[in-house]
């Protein structure tokens, strides 16, 4: 029994550290040094871009996102700017079309995915291009995402999106610039394992209509991928947005978002490598797969080493080791240190995975949800 019990201990505790520490290392020093498919802004010649903002009760940042993608460094004559509307019941439609966007659509209420998926069948461009309506871009954003695809062959790209929040206990930036130094290093050794919706471009024949109660952050790299091409991270094409001020925010809007992800975790195919080579399918394994069964493996972790500590100084002290991260995440809710705090977000967040998988398998995902679409709180 006590065999088996510290089986499960290292097998659990050592995936986690694997996926968390060794995993980013392992790509670090299997990268190459340098962009093979860095170019200058000079070197494309600019085709028409079709930008796609879809909206839900935007109206306090529309007209603000309207004239942000008009001031980017990109030819107006080559710009079509298409705002979709998703049944919003407030003013966003015609504060969009005030600001001067090209097309604005009033759908009815389906939900983000149903919105794009509407605008896309009315874009013009040679190259699609999405945005959050609370995202603004750096004027050379877009022509950094064009560059990468017209003049490397890849099909998709994403884009480096900073969240800021200077005043909240929300450690979501921090977690992001780490992810975002992955993702770099993975786009460079092969493709990214996910995008994000805050600022990302495909070719048209690469974009994948989705079901509504789903997700491109996830599902649009890993198909192209799985198509045989190639999804890629761009870091000079520069975001930013707003996060959610609080930590205990982040846990809510993490866990509406894993609704969204676990349909594709659990019946597309993500994890399948016939198609898609063992590179990616480690990498998906290392980085995605890990990382939604941290809940799992902590949980493990903790009830083994619980039941071997009266055994064993060292599992007593690894025992502590745990309590101690749940302890912190507690004391930061009264206490906000900067350590205490991301103890806190750590702890959370992988709660909200499993509270996620939990919603999901409970109710299923609703796409037009307020909790999935509305803004999160204070991200306005």
């Amino acid at each position: 029994m006590r065999t088996a019990l510290e089986i499960l201990f290292w097998l659990s505790a050592g995936l986690l550290v694997y996926s968390q520490f060794i995993y980013p290392l392992l790509v670090a020093l299997l990268a190459p040094r340098s962009r093979d498919d860095a170019v200058t802004l000079a070197d494309v010649e600019l085709p028409t871009v079709s930008l796609i903002v879809a909206a839900y009760k935007e109206e306090s940042v529309i007209a603000a996102k309207v004239a942000n993608s008009f001031a980017l460094d990109y030819p107006r004559e080559k710009l079509q700017l298409i705002v979709a509307c998703d049944g919003s019941p407030d003013a966003t439609a015609q504060l969009a079309r005030d600001a001067g966007a090209d097309l604005v659509l009033e759908l009815p209420h389906g939900g983000k995915m149903a919105a794009q998926n509407a605008a896309v069948d009315a874009a013009t461009g040679d190259v699609l291009a999405f945005s959050d309506a609370n995202t603004m871009w750096q004027p050379e954003a877009l022509r950094r995402l064009v560059a990468a695809i017209a003049a490397t062959g890849t099909d998709y790209v994403c884009g480096n999106v900073s969240f800021v929040n200077d005043t909240g206990t929300n450690q979501e930036g921090l977690y992001w610039r780490y992810e975002m130094w992955l993702r770099e290093r993975e786009s460079r050794l092969r493709s990214v394992t996910a995008g994000n919706g805050a600022i990302y471009a495909v070719r048209p024949d690469a974009y994948a209509a989705i079901a509504p109660t789903t997700g491109h952050d996830l599902t649009l790299p890993f198909s192209v991928v799985k198509r045989g091409g190639r999804a890629s991270y761009e870091p000079f094409a520069r975001a930013s947005e707003t996060m959610v001020p609080s930590v205990e925010g982040e846990f809510k809007r993490k866990r509406r978002m894993m609704t969204f992800a676990w349909p594709i975790i659990l019946h597309g195919g993500m994890l399948n490598p016939r198609r898609y080579g063992l590179t990616f399918a480690w990498m998906m394994f290392s980085h995605r797969a890990l990382r939604y069964l941290a809940p799992l493996l902590h949980l493990v972790a903790l009830v083994t080493s619980a039941a071997l500590a009266f055994e064993s100084t060292t599992y007593a002290v690894l025992l502590g080791m745990q309590l101690a991260l749940i302890a912190a995440a507690l004391v930061a809710r009264f206490v906000p240190l900067p350590p205490l705090l991301i103890a806190r977000y750590y702890v959370l967040t992988t709660t909200a995975v499993a509270l996620g998988l939990f919603d999901y398998l409970r109710q299923g995902t609703e796409a037009t949800l307020e909790a999935g679409w509305a803004p999160p709180e204070g991200t306005r």
